[in-house]
Parts: structure tokens; sequence; C-alpha cells
């Protein structure tokens, strides 16, 4: 299992425009990695819960589907940026989640036109922002998949 944390955007930005946006609000500094592939941006700046740089990719979304099956529907289908949050250094996943979560309040104080996810580990919503309805935060466990839909769904993006 993932032990990385993302938050998953969904609105009318390109992924150069979402990725313009996060940087900025972010305050975060460009990464040039021959390495990305097209498409990647990767972006560093300062840490908000522990000491040391903070690391933020954005790429589009491989995590959804376009057209699942009722059993195969996850949250984040319509979201087609994914953004890593990432602490540099040693990975301790309860720092990773906070760091995570912080980068994900900071982004919805801005009241941003986007709808947003915060997973953990690729398997729990942590907590989404809907435009003009606010965040909701969702209880420890919530799956992303098809079977806690009926406790996401109206907090997603459709």
């Amino acid at each position: 299992m993932s032990t990385d944390d993302h938050i998953f955007v969904a609105g009318s930005a390109s992924l150069e425009e979402a990725a313009q946006w996060l940087s900025g609000v972010l305050r975060l500094e460009p990464v040039d990695d021959p390495d990305l592939k097209d498409g990647v941006r990767l972006f560093r700046g300062d840490a908000r819960t522990a000491d040391g740089p903070l690391y933020v990719l954005v790429e589009p979304n491989v995590y959804g589907e376009t057209d699942p099956a009722p059993e195969d529907v996850s949250a984040v289908d319509g979201y087609p940026i994914a953004v890593e949050v990432r602490l540099l250094g040693a990975r301790h996943e309860d720092a990773q989640a906070s760091e995570a979560r912080a980068v994900f309040d900071e982004l919805v104080q801005t009241q941003p036109p986007a709808a947003l996810i915060l997973s953990h580990a690729l398997s729990w919503i942590v907590a989404a922002y809907l435009p003009g309805t606010g965040t909701h935060t969702f209880p420890p466990h919530t799956s992303l998949d098809a079977d806690h839909l009926d406790t996401w769904r109206p907090w997603i993006a459709s």
C-alpha cells in the first residue's frame, strides 16, 4: 500500500494553469528535472508542519477511470489532475499526512474555483472541497472506492 498523500483537482484549468496556481498559493519554486515526463511539473518549498523541504508533483491523474464499471467507481474518477505532496527525508506516515492536510487547507483558504480531494495512501478520502459548498472531512478509513460512494458522493465534483 502506498503511503503517499495526493490532492486531486477538478475544474476548468489546464494542468499548467493548475500548477501555476498551486505554486503561487503554496510559495513553491519549480524544480528542473530532466527525468520528468512531459506534462509533469515538480516544485519545492518549505514544509508547513515539519522542518525541511516539501516537494509537490503535479501530473495528470492516472488513478481514476473515464468510464468505470459501477463496482470500480472511485471518488477521483472525475478529477483530471493529481498533486502528490511529499516531505523530503525519512518517511513518517503521520508527518506526511499532517503536511498534506496543511497544504490542502492552505489551498482551500483561497476558495478556488476547482474542486479538491485529499487522499491518503491512494485508498482513503480524508477531505473534499467543493466551490460554493465548502469543505467536508471524512471519518477515518472512508474508502475512495464504490463501497463508500454514498458517504463521499455529495462532496465530489460530478
